[in-house]
């Protein structure tokens, strides 16, 4: 036993906050969990991850997505698809998640705390529980921080939740509207974009940017650009947002968005997703001897620990990349740190999923980035259309790319966009940790049909392409 109340407590219970704990556990020490909120799971859970991909799965079968290239673009389950429909999948998924987060922390004998934390001292929290009857302090000798994020708001906007929204106000949107605007093109803008486009909203995006998603690959974004297209969405790319405002006249009431440029854009709901800021404004950091950035997020080392060593930060608050599978992985990792057992990962294998329609996922360099340093290269590229699989279940559209270094073949990095991308990717991540080779695809058998087979097709593609 130790002068600590508990060997680790973790502040927030999200993917990162949850698998440290769980680390902690199957290392035997005593561990804690704080969640503000009467549910585990954090953003991801309850607001962000989940509930967002299950309403993408509810609005690709409801609207008939995905069989459209085959029975036609006026296909549909269901006609008159409204907000309920969507939302009964998505809370029931909800449900079934929360469930099975309390579980795995009963079951690895991890407490659980419902109340807010502060630091009093770098070894000292205070925690207040959340219907306010209480408070007391609790030690450690090792504490995570992992808060999360929370959308930024710009103090100027009349947010209002149903006609200015922010992303966690999605779920709780009463009508499906006609139009809608999306301020900021990141990965969470392009998702709602895509998803509510499928409904046959017309959706316009802003973003100050010229790119779409600058980190992947230039040609899956043109290729998403081009989809986007189809689905009728406007990019307003380069142009800033000056103002929004509501506004009511005989049409009922809407939103007025007024462009740097001059340009005006009336639409029913405005979804502002302009990036995301860390959970830390309440937890007294100052008592612990860190600070926190501008947009209270947390800088750490190559071990996820802050300027003060016992003390860790990990997943979204600390940010890029910001992903639920990353933000597990910081946290196992962090703990194995924190208590001295060795542990192995490979940070630069982590893949992207994006679950845009259509999904995006990639893992190692881009073309973009190899150029840049100087590394010679070749690519070789599937369509779905050339593969059965992808005719028979519909999409034609998709595109598997593989970069290879020129002269070693090693591959060097795969990406994705089609139906199934986010599941796909691991095929290359897996031969990229033992360094194979682009002949890896050529000399392996894929079952029939299927869309693993992008790969050898992609690989004779690539290869060819060498003379």
């Amino acid at each position: 036993m130790t002068a600590y109340d508990y060997d680790l407590v973790v502040i927030g219970s999200g993917p990162a906050g949850q698998r440290a704990a769980i680390q902690a556990s199957k290392l035997k020490r005593r561990a804690l969990v704080i969640e503000r909120t009467q549910v585990v799971g954090g953003i991801c859970t309850n607001t962000g991850t989940i509930p967002s991909k299950t309403l993408r799965e509810a609005v690709m079968h409801l609207s008939g997505y995905r069989e459209r290239g085959i029975y036609g673009s006026s296909y549909t389950v269901k006609r008159d698809i409204t907000m309920p429909d969507l939302h009964f999948r998505t809370d029931h998924v909800i449900r079934h998640e929360i469930d099975v987060l309390r579980h795995q922390l009963q079951r690895n004998r991890i407490d659980l705390a419902v109340a807010s934390a502060k630091f009093v001292d770098p070894h000292t929290l205070s925690l207040h529980d959340a219907d306010g009857r209480g408070q007391r302090n609790i030690t450690a000798d090792k504490i995570v921080i992992a808060t999360g994020t929370v959308a930024t708001r710009d103090k100027s906007i009349p947010f209002d939740g149903q006609r200015i929204l922010i992303s966690d106000d999605i779920l709780t949107l009463k009508n499906l509207p006609r139009t809608m605007t999306v301020v900021g093109a990141g990965v969470i803008g392009l998702e709602y974009a895509t998803i509510f486009s499928a409904l046959g909203v017309r959706v316009t995006v802003i973003d100050k940017r010229n790119q779409l998603l600058p980190f992947i690959d230039r040609e899956i974004t043109d290729n998403l650009a081009y989809h986007m297209h189809q689905n009728r969405v406007t990019l307003r790319l380069g142009e800033e947002v000056c103002k929004l405002e509501l506004s009511e006249d005989d049409k009922g009431e809407r939103v007025k968005i007024t462009l740097a440029s001059g340009k005006q854009i009336i639409t029913e709901k405005a979804l502002y997703s302009i990036g995301r800021t860390g959970a830390t404004e309440t937890l007294n950091l100052t008592a612990a001897g860190i600070a926190a950035d501008d947009r209270g997020r947390l800088k750490v080392n190559a071990q996820h620990q802050t300027v003060v060593p016992h003390i860790y930060a990990v997943g979204d608050v600390i940010g890029f990349p910001s992903l639920a599978s990353t933000s597990m992985e910081q946290g196992r990792l962090a703990v194995c740190h924190a208590f001295g057992e060795k542990c192995e990962s490979a940070p630069g294998l982590f893949p992207y999923g994006i679950y845009t329609i259509p999904e995006i996922s990639t893992v190692g360099k881009n073309e973009e980035e190899l150029t840049q340093d100087g590394i010679p290269y070749e690519i070789g590229k599937a369509s779905y259309k050339e593969i059965a699989r992808g005719q028979i279940i519909g999409d034609t559209t998709g595109l598997l790319k593989l970069i290879f270094h020129n002269e070693t073949r090693e591959l060097l990095g795969v990406h994705i966009i089609g139906e199934d991308a986010a599941e796909l990717i691991h095929i290359g991540q897996a031969v990229m940790a033992h360094k194979g080779t682009v002949d890896y695809f050529v000399n392996t058998v894929f079952n029939y049909p299927t869309l693993a087979e992008c790969y050898k097709t992609a690989a004779f593609d690539g290869i060819n392409r060498l003379g």
